[in-house]
């Protein structure tokens, strides 16, 4: 009889237990919604204070935990790169820091030398005119865990679906929820410089293995049509230099994508008004219309540079 009791107490804690867990992993998100959407962003112009990583996005979390210790009330932000489907972990690129302010405020220079005495840069994303967005529930570790696993694969199917040119991925932990933002216009502005600085290195090999050389090895060509560069300090160097090096690879030998980075999701970019857009942002921004200017029939929605428009 007393085994028969100790069975059932055990069975009941056991049951007890998984109801706990279920419990815990529905109040993190488990069966929350995601809901992904095109329209205005959730956030103004910022400044922000980051480190920049070059690896696998799972080895981010120091950077994170960096950030929150110089000043906890401040949001978290992350801005990735590469799609880490299509790239090697070691190869991926990403921003991690901290908002120091939005809009029309400006940080305080005391907060900004804060953040740089630890080793931080500062650098300002504008708030572009649309976005693709979701939101996710941030109530627990978990929910991180969580929004990797179920947001990410619905901002790429929509993305997909629609075949838009949406680049870079921007996470905003904010109180109890993580906003997830992908541009649709202004992307070359929100490339931090050694973003650019790894794509001009990277171009270089390449470029110099094209010239063309005579029967003894020496380059011929004509230096008068050598294309001129703009450096990475533009903040108007156009999205189509930012795709990841030859390294890129996809982890399913069956999906035939082109997509490497997050630059270069979509066959080519469809227009504005071809989206389902979701009225007003909680910044009162107005939904867009019909007589919106498209985003270009080429994959890459190109921004001339300085030097391309001086020669216009």
């Amino acid at each position: 009889m007393s085994d028969l009791l100790l069975l059932g107490l055990i069975g009941a804690l056991t049951l007890l237990l998984l109801l706990t867990l279920l419990a815990f992993a529905g109040y993190s998100g488990l069966l929350a919604e995601v809901a992904v959407s095109a329209g205005s962003p959730p956030i103004r112009n910022v400044t922000v204070a980051y480190k920049f990583h070059k690896g696998s996005y799972g080895e981010t979390g120091h950077l994170f935990t960096e950030s929150c210790s110089v000043s906890p009330k401040l949001r978290s932000v992350a801005v990735y790169y590469d799609n880490p489907h299509m790239v090697y972990p070691e190869k991926c690129r990403c921003a991690v820091g901290s908002i120091l302010s939005e809009g029309e405020e400006s940080p305080s220079p005391e907060l900004i030398h804060l953040y740089q005495k630890f080793g931080f840069k500062v650098f300002s994303f504008p708030a572009p005119s649309h976005v693709v967005t979701a939101t996710f529930p941030y109530t627990t570790p978990l929910s991180i865990w969580l929004a990797t696993r179920r947001v990410h694969p619905a901002l790429d199917a929509y993305i997909k679906e629609r075949k838009l040119c949406a680049h870079p991925r921007l996470e905003i932990y904010q109180q109890d929820q993580i906003h997830f933002m992908c541009p649709l216009a202004r992307q070359g502005d929100f490339y931090v410089p050694e973003v650019k600085e790894t794509e001009r290195k990277s171009r270089v090999p390449v470029e110099a293995s094209d010239a063309p050389m005579d029967g003894t090895g020496a380059d011929t060509s004509d230096p008068s049509s050598v294309s001129l560069e703009v450096g990475p300090g533009s903040r108007e160097t156009s999205a189509t230099t930012l795709s990841p090096g030859a390294s890129s690879h996809g982890w399913d030998d069956g999906d035939t994508r082109s997509e490497h980075s997050y630059s270069e999701s979509g066959a080519s970019g469809s227009s504005f008004e071809e989206l389902d857009l979701e009225g007003e942002s909680p910044l009162g921004e107005p939904r867009l219309g019909p007589e919106a200017e498209p985003l270009g029939a080429n994959k890459w929605p190109r921004e001339l540079s300085t030097l391309e428009k001086g020669e216009e």
